[in-house]
């Protein structure tokens, strides 16, 4: 079965502790609900950097907000878990890419 990387853009930070505890539990039920899908449950990610032949830049346009990793039938499967992903209620949107084992 396929892993799907799922990457976060844009989306708000919880900026009350209880907006904070709110925001992890959508998460925590979002996952509990995917069961053994999730891979990896991520992160979200800060400092972002991007690196090119001539160097070292900061990145342009949209940037990756966090990731997680699924595993799914296939990319309509993937897309479906998405569909519940906590981060479209705050505005954000969710990439969803299938892996290939390359090594």
């Amino acid at each position: 079965m396929p892993n799907f990387l799922l990457a976060y853009h844009g989306g708000a930070m919880a900026e009350t502790p209880e907006a904070q505890q709110a925001a992890m539990a959508a998460w925590g039920a979002w996952f509990g609900g995917l069961g053994a899908a999730v891979v990896d449950g991520g992160n979200p990610v800060t400092q972002i950097k991007v690196v090119h032949q001539g160097g070292v830049m900061d990145p342009t346009g949209e940037r990756i907000t966090g990731y997680s990793v699924l595993q799914a039938d296939n990319i309509d499967a993937a897309l479906k878990m998405a569909e519940g992903c906590p981060v479209l209620k705050e505005g954000g949107a969710v990439q969803v890419c299938e892996t290939v084992n390359a090594m």
